[in-house]
């Protein structure tokens, strides 16, 4: 709902309130954010008003806004000591000491601007007031990049459905004549609004050096900056930094790419602020490339946050009349912690961002060659690989690299999308056919915005690779960026990948990005706009990926970039899944989904059981737990199934039989963080749970174990049982001889009878409580083995050791 009365304007969501008005002197004060500062029987009221206009049908509205802004709005009767005064007709005020909604730079906001634009005289500053607002009952879609919106009809969340509206609010610079518009979107239901901005240059050429996409000025500061780290094979990691004075900043500024080593999502919050009290926002970019979020504080208690598109490596010049549009922006807010924001993120995420067939649909389970095999496979490997896979349940058979020019490494062939026949000498059409007769799916690697050196179609083009003509160029992973900025090499990859995508029958494509950028250069653009190169790779590639899967839109596409490095909702826009990691050890994975799970609903995160020694960090991990850790996303199994043994082949049988039974609720059920490390995903009703415990490390004589549940409906009655989980007698080592009949000698040939026939009994649970127990007391599981003992009579006691996890099954009676 958006409601605008002489000037003031409020943005009202469910549970949350945007407000700000027009000043005397024109610019926008923002004057609050956060929780809701009407009542229900007011948002009710307030329904039935029109949404602009100061007639007697919205009297009362006016007199509604008009208290709420004045409570709201600050009072300076003066500029303070060494602070810029606006104007001689308005000397009170001071830019510097005023929340606004956009800034810029030159009239005494010294502050993070919000815009930043160079005129033809060389003048960097800007004056930028209000103009006029419009509404829009229909939410229009950016013009140039991804964006979340309703198309035309109203999407369902849940069950209920959200009546998106738009506010367009028009500035002017008094001096120059450039326009900025900055679009409100409302997703009342969501909770979430989000904002983007166009500039529209007047009288005069400008560059715009900055524009962001999202500027919040909050009341307060001492605020906590939470953002996401890491590296390759090391993604999401949270940093909390209290901002209490200077600048806590998250950016991607040179890597091409939104990026492993900065994630644009971000939370800002409270000190006090825990996952499920306390003050919450969360904030994300609909961008892939170099972004930029910062939260400053300044000596006034004020604080700004700003989001976009990193200025480092952007730059944009506009003839008069043109125009440029910024990334959309999310945000959301929530009183019940983080738990709370990341609710109103995932919905929003699941229902406005990702879209197409795909959006609601079950994730088939898949089986991907890349571990299993590497470069070095045939059709017949494969198929041998295929049909352990169709044996187990598996649905979706994945070849990924090495199937395309004379690929047998990673220094070739890039760029070269024909079928190696040495390999595949019946093509992808025949293996698809075979993989089909299986009863799978089957899906295939490509990696379309890179090219080798070594390769025909470099032979062929070499300037469409980008590089600095004449000077070195430095590679990664062997390979170089395809020039994007350029519409014949976007050309070529569309008609490429359709030839592919039609060659077989393709139900899933993995689309891989293995290198960041270094050189910023096309050699299609003037070297006055080289800055826009970055920004114009990504116009080409949404256009790419937008023709492409408008034009199949039954293949599911998973988007990867070394794994997790292009992990944000531009790629959602179009891909309803992203590879999370290429990290696939389990203990690792934890941590990098946990990460991913504050902004990112589980159904947008692939994640895969992978073997053991794990390939990327020779840890050991039980089958079980790495099963545990991956069901909680778009799962699959990524080794060898022909080198397993009789027992894993049995276990992967059972996960697999497991995770279709409760494959909605795990990738589509409400996500919550519990403490220690667990997690639980609830179904839309709350009639089914799934739950996650891991045992980080085993201490002796620690045999009491608490679960405690968040999400369930505290009146009704559930089921707590766990997925059983056998043990071999192996892990028992020597203390086998404390309960056997005759002495058992370690790994000797009556060991290994005895292993291959006897399981150790675990614990299984079995027991009725309340969701108000279950929410906020928790149960007692049964007790783990403590040192001392074994209960031979079975299920018990269980065995929890370091690295072992379970799944708890919670439902409804």
């Amino acid at each position: 709902m958006i409601i605008e009365r002489n000037g003031c304007f409020l943005l009202q969501t469910k549970g949350t309130s945007y407000l700000f008005n027009i000043l005397p002197s024109g610019h926008p004060e923002h004057l609050h954010y956060g929780a809701s500062v009407i009542s229900d029987k007011q948002y009710e009221s307030l329904l039935k008003t029109s949404t602009f206009g100061d007639g007697s049908e919205g009297e009362e509205a006016s007199v509604l806004l008009k208290n709420i802004c004045y409570s709201l709005s600050e009072k300076h009767p003066a500029a303070g000591g060494n602070m810029i005064s606006y104007s001689d007709e308005y000397p009170n005020i001071a830019l510097e000491d005023l929340p606004l909604e956009i800034s810029s730079f030159g009239k005494g906001d010294i502050r993070d601007p919000f815009v930043l634009i160079t005129h033809e005289n060389g003048s960097k500053t800007s004056d930028f007031v209000f103009e006029k607002a419009s509404f829009n009952n229909e939410i229009k879609a950016p013009e140039s990049l991804p964006g979340s919106y309703v198309d035309k009809e109203d999407i369902a969340v849940g069950s209920s459905v959200d009546h998106a509206s738009q506010l367009v609010v028009t500035y002017k610079d008094k001096e120059y004549g450039t326009k900025l518009e900055v679009i409100y979107s409302v997703y009342p239901e969501c909770d979430v609004i989000t904002r983007r901005a166009v500039v529209i240059s007047g009288n005069e050429k400008i560059h715009i050096d900055r524009i962001m996409s999202n500027q919040i000025d909050f009341h307060e500061n001492g605020l906590v900056f939470t953002s996401f780290h890491g590296r390759w094979a090391d993604e999401m990691h949270r940093t909390d930094s209290v901002c209490d004075g200077g600048r806590c900043v998250s950016e991607e500024m040179a890597a091409g790419e939104s990026g492993s080593r900065s994630n644009p999502f971000v939370m800002i919050s409270r000190k006090d602020t825990t996952e499920d009290n306390g003050y919450c926002y969360g904030f994300n970019l609909i961008y892939s490339g170099n972004h930029y979020e910062a939260l400053s504080s300044n000596g006034y208690d004020k604080s700004r946050f700003v989001s976009g598109i990193s200025p480092a490596t952007f730059g944009w010049s506009l003839e008069k009349g043109e125009r440029f549009e910024s990334p959309e922006s999310v945000m959301t807010f929530d009183m019940h912690g983080a738990n709370g924001m990341s609710r109103h993120m995932h919905d929003f995420v699941r229902k406005h961002v990702v879209r197409g067939t795909w959006r609601d649909k079950n994730r088939p389970i898949l089986i991907n060659s890349w571990e299993a095999s590497y470069f070095k496979f045939n059709e017949s490997s494969l198929l041998k690989l295929a049909k352990e896979a169709a044996g187990l349940g598996i649905e979706l058979f994945v070849m990924d690299d090495g199937w395309f020019g004379k690929r047998n490494d990673d220094k070739s062939s890039l760029g070269d999308w024909y079928v190696n026949k040495d390999k595949l000498p019946n093509g992808l059409e025949g293996l698809s056919k075979k993989i089909e007769d299986l009863g799978m799916l089957f899906g295939i690697w490509v990696e379309p915005e890179m090219v080798n050196e070594d390769s025909d179609l470099y032979r062929v083009h070499p300037d469409w690779a980008v590089q600095v003509p004449g000077h070195a160029h430095s590679k990664g992973r062997n390979q170089m960026n395809l020039d994007f900025t350029r519409t014949e090499v976007q050309d070529y990859v569309i008609d490429a990948m359709k030839k592919v995508f039609s060659s077989g029958n393709i139900s899933y494509v993995k689309w891989d990005m293995n290198r960041i950028f270094s050189d910023y250069y096309s050699a299609s653009l003037p070297g006055d706009r080289q800055d826009e190169f970055m920004h114009r790779y990504y116009l080409g590639l949404y256009r790419i990926m937008k023709e492409l899967t408008e034009a199949f839109p039954n293949i599911l596409f998973e988007g990867c970039s070394a794994g997790g490095n292009r992990f944000d909702l531009g790629i959602l826009s179009y891909f309803p899944q992203i590879w999370g990691s290429d990290d696939t050890d389990a203990i690792c994975r934890v941590g990098i989904q946990r990460g991913y799970s504050y902004g990112y609903p589980q159904s947008a995160i692939g994640a895969h059981v992978s073997a053991a020694p794990n390939h990327q960090t020779l840890n050991t991990v039980p089958l079980e737990t790495r099963f545990d850790v991956a069901s909680f996303g778009c799962f699959g199994y990524e080794l060898n199934l022909c080198d397993i043994s009789s027992s894993e082949r049995k276990e992967i049988k059972d996960q697999i039989d497991f995770y279709k039974k409760y494959r909605h609720t795990l990738q589509f059920g409400h996500y919550y963080r519990l403490e220690d490390g667990r997690c639980m995903a609830v179904s839309d009703d709350r009639k089914q749970a799934i739950g996650f415990m891991l045992q980080k490390e085993s201490r002796p004589n620690r045999d009491v174990v608490t679960f405690r549940t968040k999400g369930l409906d505290d009146s009704k009655s559930y089921h707590f049982t766990n997925k059983y989980v056998d043990i071999d007698l192996k892990a028992m080592g020597s203390l086998v001889n404390m309960f056997a009949p005759v002495h058992i000698k370690q790994d000797g040939i009556l060991h290994n009878i005895a292993n291959s026939v006897v399981k150790v009994q675990n614990e299984k649970e079995d027991m009725i409580a309340t969701g108000a127990i279950l929410n906020n007391t928790g149960v007692r599981l049964r007790p783990k083995f403590g040192g001392i003992g074994f209960d031979q009579d079975g299920d018990k006691i269980g065995i929890l050791r370091t690295g072992d996890s379970r799944l708890y099954v919670i439902s409804e009676v």
